[in-house]
């Protein structure tokens, strides 16, 4: 899919444990607000979006989950299980992120304050959209 990236974060440790830092220069956007998903049952499903502007990088900061990424015309998931991962997720994909395993923590950056007008919570919805943005972009 079209500008999704898997980055690959440096890990700073010794025998005291690890650290990896998350700042402009290994970031894919800019950070302007943080928010993380815990206690996910493995056979919930959350996201469920797209989003108009907002673009996000997710981070499974302990233990694991998947991520469905659906363009409206193809889907492909990707494993999130370790916190040196990161995907960048562009506004214009639809999310839906599941398979939590047990104690998860599923950490979200993401480059815009929170505006629920900057959500397409329906997927028929979000296929109308983006057919029509491809129009628009095709003429």
């Amino acid at each position: 899919m079209s500008n999704v990236k898997l980055l690959k974060f440096p890990v700073h440790g010794d025998d005291r444990g690890s650290l990896i830092p998350l700042d402009k220069t290994n970031l894919p956007l800019k950070m302007k607000r943080v928010f993380y998903m815990y206690n996910a049952q493995p056979d919930v499903r959350r996201g469920m979006h797209a989003h108009k502007s907002c673009n996000q990088l997710l981070i499974c900061v302990t233990g694991s989950c998947r991520v469905l990424l659906d363009d409206g015309q193809k889907k492909e998931t990707v494993l999130l299980d370790s916190p040196d991962k990161g995907l960048y997720v562009p506004y214009y994909l639809w999310r839906e992120m599941f398979d939590f395993s047990d104690g998860a923590v599923l950490m979200a950056v993401a480059d815009t304050m929170y505006d629920e007008n900057d959500y397409i919570r329906d997927y028929q919805d979000f296929l109308n959209y983006y057919q029509d943005m491809r129009v628009k972009d095709d003429e």
